[in-house]
């Protein structure tokens, strides 16, 4: 089967959607009778794998540093994608488009005029997404959402990442939904770091841990207003925060100067993906406080694979795959989150609790092994669809 797979992303970077890309091209590349190309942004560092051409945008100066969710950059990047991809499919004879995101546009009109059927992977809602980065197109969301329905119902086969999704794909009339949760990344979970982080910050107490940007959604501003208040009834732990780009840092290093919090919160930025094993084994207390969204994080796979406990908002973002066995849920509210903090640091007990049962709930069904049989399981059946004649388009 050949197939041409649409990312509107830098690749490979190391960050959520780009790694949830390369899961995939793994599974594929070891499938028989399988090419792959893959068509993506003009950043990003080339990989190595069986079968697989990679394609990419023009390498414009301006087009540097694009950052996830909509901007004026992505849109021109879209622009010269959608042209790409109309050039190899012109070029070449696909069996299948594989598309993420907004491609999934560029899928339909494709279908409609080659009859080349689409798989949608989806990692977020774009009629969702749109409106909460741009409240002004409020107006426009039933607009967003029945574009983004069309695309679901013609599509073969949609691929949320989570139940959510999985719900949002149902509701529009999916003809084939399976659900391809994110996995853990970490390899060798139990391997120990001998406490590096704390000799490197020299500090003795607990480490409270966010890893990820640090984007309105992530919960950063509950975070800190949550661990001001924590610090008036517990002085075990501190904060460390690894990521963001430099304007986000110096945002938010200002406001834990505000909260008079500086002296326990440390800002680390950006480090280097293969790391994040050693990261999290350094800390005593990992955290998700995302505020908005209702697709899974990536990282809360790691996190709990770790076998550290996790302190996440009680969301749907969260409590749709996550109970309080495997996590401390705790109210999306500075006093309630406050109290999830204080908790966890003063019970080492129920630190060990969270921490095995979340393990244990990502080794049962989170790894690449797991996703492997998902992935595969899809693409069995659309072969199978394929191979019978079904009438695309």
């Amino acid at each position: 089967m050949n197939i041409l797979l649409l990312a509107p992303h830098p690749f490979y970077q190391e960050r959520g959607t780009p790694i949830d890309v390369l899961l995939v091209l793994r599974v594929l590349a070891e499938r028989k009778n399988t090419t792959v190309d893959l068509l993506v942004y003009n950043e990003g560092v080339n990989v190595d794998l069986t079968n697989l051409t990679i394609y990419r945008t023009p390498n414009l100066s301006f087009l540097k540093n694009i950052n996830p969710g909509f901007s004026f950059k992505k849109l021109i990047c879209d622009f010269f994608m959608f042209f790409k991809a109309w050039k190899l499919v012109y070029q070449k004879k696909y069996d299948l488009i594989h598309a993420g995101e907004e491609s999934v546009f560029f899928a339909m009109f494709f279908n409609y005029f080659y009859k080349i059927p689409y798989v949608y992977d989806i990692d977020s809602s774009i009629a969702q997404q749109i409106v909460e980065k741009t409240p002004g197109l409020s107006a426009f969301a039933n607009i967003f959402n029945k574009i983004e329905g069309a695309a679901i119902r013609k599509s073969l086969a949609n691929l949320p990442v989570c139940n959510a999704l999985a719900e949002l794909c149902e509701k529009n009339g999916s003809q084939k939904t399976v659900t391809i949760h994110d996995i853990s990344q970490i390899k060798k979970p139990d391997h120990p770091t001998n406490g590096f982080l704390k000799v490197e910050l020299g500090i003795d107490k607990q480490i409270l841990l966010y890893i990820g940007n640090l984007e309105h959604y992530q919960g950063l501003d509950l975070l800190l207003e949550s661990f001001k208040l924590a610090c008036e009834d517990t002085n075990k732990i501190d904060l460390v925060i690894i990521g963001g780009n430099s304007i986000d840092i110096d945002f938010y290093k200002e406001k834990s100067r505000k909260l008079k919090i500086d002296k326990q919160t440390h800002f680390l930025g950006p480090k280097p993906f293969e790391k994040l094993a050693d990261y999290l084994n350094s800390a005593d207390i990992l955290t998700c406080p995302r505020i908005k969204g209702v697709n899974t994080p990536m990282k809360i796979f790691p996190y709990l694979h770790s076998g550290k406990p996790l302190l996440a908002t009680d969301l749907y973002t969260h409590n749709q795959i996550l109970t309080n066995n495997e996590a401390y849920l705790a109210p999306a509210d500075p006093n309630g989150f406050a109290e999830g903090i204080v908790a966890l640091a003063e019970n080492i007990e129920l630190q060990k609790r969270f921490g095995r049962n979340g393990k244990n709930f990502v080794e049962k069904n989170h790894t690449f092994a797991a996703h492997q049989k998902r992935l595969n399981g899809v693409y069995d059946w659309i072969e199978d669809q394929i191979s019978l004649g079904s009438s695309f388009g």
